[in-house]
């Protein structure tokens, strides 16, 4: 009898092994850096190279290691009740699954857990050997689990799940990138300018454009003199070129263009006829994506084109340097005189101005007010106060107080912005108005 009970005390052992190896191998390899396995499969390591077939086919992987798992763990415990049984009787059933579930949780998960990610790619690269073994065994057993799985997944309402992987890519990095940034491995700078390229993929080219009221535009019936006198106080080398009214843009007049054409013309202005050098107004749609407008920009080698909506209105214009400051930031030159919107203050207030854009301040400030609804800072204010507001007034939503500075017609152009205590109130509310009682509740 003391043979067979050492026997199975042995085989209960090697299960626990089992599990624990099964365990770990899950983890290590889910969590292995996949940029070093890369370069580690391109220096020429056999072992990161079957890493990365692992991770190329996770679902093969996790059929395996939840079909061994289950296998050892089921055959650990089974073991474990008919000694228990054969020692103490029935009331041994009770012992051996408080024995066996504290020793699974301890041995056989915590532990290997624990320590594959201590070191995920050293762990990664001993197990992938193996890993490849149990999946080959295994795989008749994980092809039926996989053929069921997608039956049952064919059955939801959705279809989403049928393919799906368990992390989009795109979100994989930018939580890597925010995870190495907040540990100080990656710059907030730089963190940005990574983030603003994934960004771009969601944002359309009326998100970022220059809105027709900032345009700076000439008119192509005024005289010659004029006309050069506009582009050189301009900053811009490219002016759009409007004929009869403002939004009828046709065409487009490039400094360099300008100055070929005044040679010709031995210098004299008034010999110059501005459209005979202007070029063609190229006309894209509101809705187009900004990743797809800089393909665009690259194919067509322009960097300028003009916005319109469904209705074919000029709405604004795009340039090739909005989307780059949408990466990089802020691009300033010598001619630039741009003066600073963003203007925080002593006392921890921001000064703003209404046409600066939600995701400018977010990136300025580190702030995170959304931008789903509205582009810009006086947007996001006239959309959730569901009005026009007046100076003087403050409303605050979203964790944030604004305070309305300034108002040109109907446009809010300047406010006073600052973050509140997460236990305020969300939704806007008014402290104060000029020319009226407010219709929401005061702010103490």
């Amino acid at each position: 009898m003391s043979f067979e009970v050492g026997l199975t005390l042995a085989a209960i052992v090697v299960l626990i092994a089992l599990s624990a190896f099964f365990n770990a191998s899950e983890t290590a390899v889910t969590a292995a850096s996949r940029a070093r396995m890369h370069a580690l499969e391109q220096e020429g390591d056999k072992r990161a190279a079957l890493v990365n077939r692992l991770l190329s086919s996770p679902e093969k992987l996790i059929g395996a290691v939840l079909l061994g798992n289950t296998l050892v763990d089921v055959l650990a415990a089974a073991l474990a009740s008919g000694l228990a049984v054969t020692l103490v009787g029935e009331v041994g059933i009770i012992y051996a699954s408080a024995i066996m579930t504290i020793l699974i949780v301890i041995f056989a998960a915590v532990l290997p857990k624990t320590y594959a990610l201590a070191s995920p790619d050293t762990a990664a690269l001993f197990v992938a050997p193996i890993m490849r073994g149990v999946i080959v065994v295994l795989s008749p057993f994980v092809l039926a689990i996989e053929f069921i799985v997608r039956m049952i997944l064919k059955l939801t309402p959705s279809t989403d799940d049928d393919a799906a992987n368990i992390l989009a890519a795109h979100e994989e990095i930018r939580g890597t990138i925010e995870l190495q940034t907040k540990d100080g491995a990656v710059a907030r700078g730089d963190a940005d300018m990574l983030g603003g390229v994934l960004d771009l993929r969601d944002l359309q080219v009326a998100d970022i454009m220059v809105h027709r009221t900032k345009m700076e535009t000439v008119n192509a019936d005024d005289p010659p003199a004029t006309i050069v006198d506009e582009l050189l106080k301009t900053q811009y080398t490219r002016m759009p070129i409007w004929r009869d009214e403002p939004e009828n843009i046709v065409g487009i007049l490039h400094t360099k263009d300008l100055l070929s054409a005044l040679g010709r013309a031995g210098w004299d202005v008034s010999k110059l006829d501005i459209m005979s050098f202007a070029g063609e107004p190229w006309f894209v749609p509101d809705t187009s994506g900004v990743k797809t407008q800089l393909n665009q920009f690259l194919k067509q080698k322009q960097q300028m084109a003009l916005v319109v909506d469904e209705y074919g209105e000029v709405q604004g214009l795009i340039t090739l340097e909005d989307i780059l400051e949408e990466i990089v930031g802020q691009i300033a030159d010598e001619h630039d005189t741009h003066e600073a919107a963003i203007r925080p203050q002593a006392d921890g207030t921001v000064n703003v101005d209404g046409t600066v854009a939600i995701r400018d301040l977010n990136r300025h400030m580190d702030w995170d007010l959304p931008d789903e609804e509205a582009t810009t800072v006086a947007g996001i204010v006239i959309h959730e106060a569901q009005t026009i507001p007046e100076p003087g007034q403050t409303f605050t939503f979203h964790g944030y107080r604004f305070e309305i500075l300034r108002k040109a017609r109907n446009k809010i152009t300047a406010l006073r912005v600052k973050p509140v205590a997460a236990a305020q109130d969300r939704k806007p509310v008014s402290a104060g108005t000029v020319g009226g009682p407010a219709k929401s509740t005061p702010v103490n």
